[in-house]
């Protein structure tokens, strides 16, 4: 029989699977540290993703693996986590006070983009993380209603306060105008617009934000890839082949300029009955694993069409606040960790920002 040692207690932590980055918990980089003694073992694990709403469960989980092999009595496991930066596209830095910026992106519109991503930004959120949501669809900024705020933003100096809506630190160009106001505007005033939204806002130490990109693949993203530090992209589709045409798009490029695209999320994969609650596939099914295995990426999620999730945007109190313990916020969560332990795996940032030094003769 095997020794009893700290070697060989990684060896079966090497045997457990991050559930949600499907790789093992010594690959992910969680063992910090596992002391040995007699039949005892201790495990100090750290996460690289939020995962307040299931910590206790994972240790549970990871403690009884390991108390199942007969060489091991008792089995005490500290788990937490920290979100660090990652690497950005191109000769990019991150930004001081974010420590990763998630876009979220779609081919075409209608597929449920915005609704995706504040309830994916709000679910980071419940995990413990500080977030905030930038509204980078200038001519069609839908921020300002989903999240229930209204006024303009204050001003400190010349940056910009950002406003506050379910603990979410939120910037919109809808701030700026009346909701009827059209934006008309053409490209280079949009793209100015957007930069001064992200670089003058006076965001306070995120660790992630959560960019709503407008559909398609214009200027907001071609801006985007040129100007912007972003860790990483997240696709959404449904799973009719209109909207996966236009997707596919969307990968082909983000994929051109260099910016890492996390994997997909496939919305209305299916339309629950408000009367009986029947489940059915009526846009078609499995589009978004066709896609995700056609493009080498992970399938993230498949979240359904319901009509409580468009009443409770309607309302400005999105699901997953409106409605934590339901199976829809269960969904979004599920997504929100798939996304954040996805680009967990991604290399770290090695930008460092060092003090300027001045030498002056005397």
């Amino acid at each position: 029989m095997t020794q009893l040692s700290e070697n060989y207690v990684r060896e079966l932590l090497a045997g457990i699977s991050d559930p949600y980055a499907d790789a093992d918990l010594v690959s992910m980089g969680w063992v910090r540290g596992v002391g040995v003694d007699g039949q005892r073992v201790s495990v100090d694990l750290r996460a690289g993703y939020p995962l307040d709403g299931i910590r206790d469960a994972l240790v549970t989980d990871i403690a009884a693996r390991l108390e199942a092999d007969p060489q091991i009595d008792k089995a005490v496991v500290n788990l937490d986590w920290k979100v660090v930066t990652h690497a950005v596209q191109g000769d990019l830095k991150p930004l001081e006070q974010i420590r990763n910026i998630i876009a979220v992106a779609s081919g075409k519109g209608g597929v449920g983009k915005s609704a995706t991503a504040v309830n994916l930004a709000l679910a980071l959120q419940a995990d413990g993380a500080r977030v905030g949501v930038l509204d980078a669809d200038i001519y069609g900024p839908s921020m300002p209603r989903m999240l229930g705020v209204k006024g303009q933003p204050n001003t400190v100096g010349n940056r910009i306060v950002p406003q506050r809506a379910h603990g979410l630190q939120v910037m919109s160009i809808g701030f700026m105008v009346d909701e009827d106001t059209p934006m008309i505007w053409r490209g280079p005033m949009v793209t100015s617009a957007l930069q001064q939204l992200l670089t003058e806002t006076n965001w306070e130490s995120l660790d992630y934000l959560v960019i709503d990109l407008p559909p398609g693949t214009g200027d907001i993203q071609l801006t985007l890839a040129q100007k912007v530090p972003v860790s990483g992209c997240l696709i959404v589709t449904t799973p009719q082949d209109i909207a996966l045409l236009d997707a596919r798009k969307a990968v082909q490029m983000f994929r051109k300029v260099e910016m890492s695209v996390l994997g997909i999320v496939e919305n209305m994969s299916t339309h629950i009955c408000s009367q009986c609650g029947h489940e059915e596939p009526i846009f078609g099914s499995g589009g978004g694993a066709r896609m995700a295995e056609q493009y080498g990426l992970p399938l993230l999620g498949q979240l359904p069409l319901d009509l409580r999730i468009r009443e409770d945007l309607d309302n400005g109190c999105p699901t997953v606040v409106s409605a934590p313990a339901s199976e829809l916020t269960l969904r979004y969560r599920d997504v929100a960790r798939a996304v954040s332990a996805r680009l967990s795996t991604t290399p770290r940032s090695l930008a460092v920002s060092l003090p300027q030094i001045n030498i002056r003769n005397s």
